[in-house]
């Protein structure tokens, strides 16, 4: 009874697991994607990240990981995402719709819709003063309305007010806001040639002029991606220049390299996408803190830092649509390592191995490398001294190769604080001595069937004494197959037998040590076929000479049955030859198919004349009897003689 009791109780465990480990695999698989982006945002308290579909008209949520946990469709094509200040209301812009779409982040629900009364947007959406703003218009007449939540709809009052910043701006403006100055909007034109700007205050609840810049083309190149700058009165133009604004205006402050847009980190980091690539950098920094590979080929899409500045999470292009990524430790440098070997060594010699390690953040003095050789001798690696780097990043070590082959060196760096760990490598090919290696038996031609000894010789090596021989009989139907593998005896010696029924390819293979090179050899045995003829409708068996020969009568057809080993496709050469004035005179050889079951036979016809001589034999021929996977074989003569 207890044995039944624990085997209920394992069953109900192992079916719970396995419930729990499928549910667990369906979602791990679920990877954010969207076709056309259409938003980013990231909610901090329930660690999701929403990002927009314009294609499918959807919002998917993600968790900080970048999987799918929950989505709703029907929202229309989204165009922009914003969060309120207190995580409480997603806001969405579906500008086919005309409509600000409120959902619960938690649950994704919609919880109002709210029309908006142009035909030209709503575009870009931004949450700042307590209010949700957008930007709406043509390529020659755009303003900013805004959604305010503290107006109940069904009390009959509009939430949405449209004409907030008329006559400033073209085009449906760009938005940004920063989290520590909640009362701050930036505003950017992307319509046709235009740059203008603006940073306005609305923390009264409508819009106040802060700086604008009219689009003149001064300070910008056109506007693709707008920040502003935590903690400094600027602006972060294409996640590139960044201009300063006061006195109601703005001037240039400085540049970041080379960048397409950008996202700006509670904390003043930003991270700036370049083709494939995000750079993360300190603020006003020239070089950056780390960067990533996103894309090889398609480059990146919209980006959003998490609240907590832990995470960058960016839609990594596919080439067909875009994918959640989530970039973690943006704050941990990334060092560089080189390692540089002698691409060629020789054994029990001395060689130098150099390298470099540098960082856009310093590293520590006295900065020390692990180093690890890995060859025959030591397949899973040995380690080797730790090496100190010098002041300028260089290193150096000296290590003897006690094995030939090829011997990798791998530098390591463990990492600190502010550095992820790195590691290098670098093959250098040593030296080896040359082994014999023999193999007899090659060109010999043996029997059908016959069991033929091959022995390989093994000449001086260092610890491997093993050799290994294969057998590869002529024919694609039959693969080279290992027959023997072994030490070679107190002589260097080691055989393996072949039925030999086919022209067959030996090898012998010595796979080498640390001291001695590989080495292979082959030899090739040829077989011939077996094959026979069958003399019927004689009427007896005699002696001419020394010969005997079939007797037949003049006009008896002999049939000359032959049997030969088969092969798909496989003939046999009929031979005839005539005896007259004391010698043999051949006629014409012909072809005979073979059937299936190796069987040929031929009627030869009654030459309806007396005292004829004649012989026959059927032949196999390498590579004119249809195949070439036996060696050439003649038959016996059979002797034919017509009497009355």
């Amino acid at each position: 009874m207890r044995s039944t009791s624990a085997a209920t109780a394992l069953a109900v465990l192992f079916s719970s697991a396995a419930l729990t480990a499928l549910s667990a695999g369906s979602a791990s698989a679920a990877a954010a994607t969207v076709t056309t982006p259409g938003g980013i945002a990231v909610d901090g308290a329930q660690q999701r990240v929403f990002v927009g579909d314009a294609s499918a008209g959807a919002i998917v949520a993600a968790n900080y990981s970048g999987i799918v946990v929950d989505r709703v469709t029907g929202i229309g094509a989204v165009s922009d995402l914003a969060l309120s200040d207190d995580g409480s209301t997603l806001y969405a812009a579906a500008p086919d719709r005309h409509e600000i779409v409120a959902l619960d982040p938690a649950t994704l629900d919609i919880k109002q819709r709210h029309p908006v009364a142009t035909d030209t947007g709503p575009r870009y959406v931004a949450f700042a003063g307590g209010k949700a703003w957008f930007s709406y218009g043509d390529q020659w007449d755009g303003d900013l309305g805004s959604v305010d939540p503290a107006v109940d709809p069904s009390s009959g009052a509009d939430p949405v007010t449209l004409g907030q910043y008329p006559g400033k701006v073209w085009g449906q403006v760009l938005l940004d806001t920063d989290p520590n100055s909640p009362g701050l909007l930036a505003v950017g034109e992307t319509g046709l040639s235009t740059s203008a700007m603006a940073v306005l205050d609305v923390s009264g609840g409508t819009a106040q002029e802060v700086a604008w810049h009219h689009g003149d083309y001064s300070l910008n190149d056109g506007i693709r991606d707008l920040d502003l700058v935590p903690g400094a009165a600027q602006v972060l133009v294409n996640g590139h220049d960044r201009d300063a604004y006061a006195n109601g205006g703005f001037t240039k402050a400085g540049s970041y390299p080379a960048g397409q847009r950008a996202d700006i980190a509670a904390n003043g980091l930003v991270a700036q996408v370049n083709g494939g690539k995000v750079a993360v950098y300190r603020p006003d920094a020239g070089a950056p803190l780390r960067t990533y590979t996103t894309s090889s080929s398609y480059g990146a899409g919209d980006l959003a830092w998490s609240p907590d500045s832990a995470r960058v999470f960016v839609l990594a292009g596919t080439g067909g649509g875009y994918t959640l990524k989530a970039l973690t430790d943006p704050t941990m440098n990334v060092p560089t390592l080189s390692v540089n070997a002698p691409s060629t060594a020789t054994r029990a010699k001395k060689l130098t191995v150099t390298g470099r390690i540098t960082a856009t953040v310093p590293l520590p003095s006295g900065v020390k490398l692990a180093v690890t050789r890995t060859d025959l001798e030591s397949p899973s690696g040995k380690a080797l001294p730790a090496v100190t780097v010098k002041s300028d990043g260089t290193y150096s070590f000296t290590d003897t190769p006690p094995a030939g082959g090829t011997v990798t060196y791998k530098v390591s760096y463990a990492g600190d604080a502010e550095h992820t760990a790195v590691s290098a490598s670098d093959k250098v090919t040593v030296s080896r001595a040359s082994t014999s290696l023999s193999l007899n038996n090659n060109g010999k031609v043996y029997n059908y069937g016959t069991d033929a000894k091959f022995t390989a010789h093994l000449g001086t090596t260092y610890k491997n004494r093993s050799v290994e021989i294969w057998a590869n009989p002529y024919g694609g139907d039959r693969p080279d197959k290992r027959i023997k593998v072994g030490r070679v005896d107190s002589k260097g010696n080691i055989s393996a037998w072949v039925d030999m029924t086919r022209d067959t390819v030996v090898t012998a293979v010595f796979k080498g040590d640390a001291r001695y090179k590989p080495k292979t050899v082959k030899s090739t045995g040829y077989a011939r076929v077996k094959v026979s003829t069958a003399v019927s409708r004689h009427y007896k068996t005699g002696k001419i000479g020394s010969t005997t020969y079939y007797w037949f009568r003049k006009n008896t057809d002999p049939l000359l049955t032959t049997t030969m080993t088969y092969y798909p496709g496989r003939q046999q050469r009929f031979d005839l030859q005539v005896y007259y004035d004391g010698r043999w005179y051949s006629g014409d050889s012909e072809y005979f198919p073979l059937g299936t079951n190796g069987k040929s036979a031929v009627s030869l016809g009654a030459p309806g004349e007396s005292g004829i001589r004649a012989r026959m034999r059927s032949v196999y021929v390498n590579g004119s009897s249809g195949d070439n996977v036996n060696s050439t074989t003649y038959g016996s003569w059979k002797y034919l003689y017509f009497s009355n």
